[in-house]
């Protein structure tokens, strides 16, 4: 799975660790979170992220 980097504070999330902050569990994809997740350090949305190139 990909990590997503947020273009307005850099924050990534990990599939690996999920976010604890919005009871999202380890294990799943950036693509699966909720329409309405928002990143847990600047409130942005999903539309502002965009995968981490390997």
């Amino acid at each position: 799975m990909d990590k997503w980097v947020c273009k307005v504070c850099g924050y990534i999330y990990d599939p690996e660790f999920g976010d604890e902050t919005q009871k999202i569990p380890a294990g799943i994809d950036f693509k699966d979170l909720p329409d309405n997740w928002v990143c847990p350090v600047c409130g942005a949305p999903k539309n502002m992220f965009r995968v981490v190139v390997k």
